[in-house]
């Protein structure tokens, strides 16, 4: 799979400044997640989804999280893999070429991001993931589009 980076999607680099620490608890364990000063304290984004995600994607090496489009994303080598979106269910990233694919055998529906809809940028609702195959899927996606991108720094 080659997950190509879309010109019209900022890098979480330009979306927030990330200079604040906070910690907070994933699956019972202290973890250390970054605080964007532009988001308030109040949480925006299903925090059990997140620490789901966070449990499934333990051990990814480069891992970071960081608060990001109002909800919390989990990146690999400095690119989004996935998020427990602040409008609920997950932002995910997947290869362009898979999207239509995606959203004809599953309940994903394309992104839509500043009234444009982002090829390799999928949505799904929560009532999608109440089950850990569910959830792991789109992790797993997610993940492995990251991956495939050249790590920033």
């Amino acid at each position: 799979m080659s997950c190509s980076t879309s010109p019209t999607v900022a890098h979480s680099s330009e979306l927030a400044i990330d200079d604040d620490r906070s910690e907070r608890t994933v699956g019972g364990r202290a973890a250390k997640s970054r605080m964007s000063r532009y988001y308030d304290d109040d949480v925006a984004y299903d925090e059990e989804l997140a620490a789901r995600l966070g449990d499934l994607l333990d051990g990814e090496p480069g891992l970071e999280e960081k608060r990001m489009f109002g909800g919390l994303a989990f990146l690999i080598g400095g690119n989004m893999a996935i998020s427990a979106s602040g409008q609920g269910g997950v932002l995910v990233r997947v290869d362009p070429a898979q999207s239509d694919k995606l959203i004809d055998t599953s309940h994903a529906e394309l992104a839509i991001m500043r009234g444009r809809p982002m090829e390799g940028w999928l949505r799904v609702a929560p009532e999608h993931l109440r089950t850990k195959p569910q959830l792991a899927k789109w992790a797993k996606l997610g993940a492995a589009c990251a991956r495939s991108l050249p790590a920033k720094r």
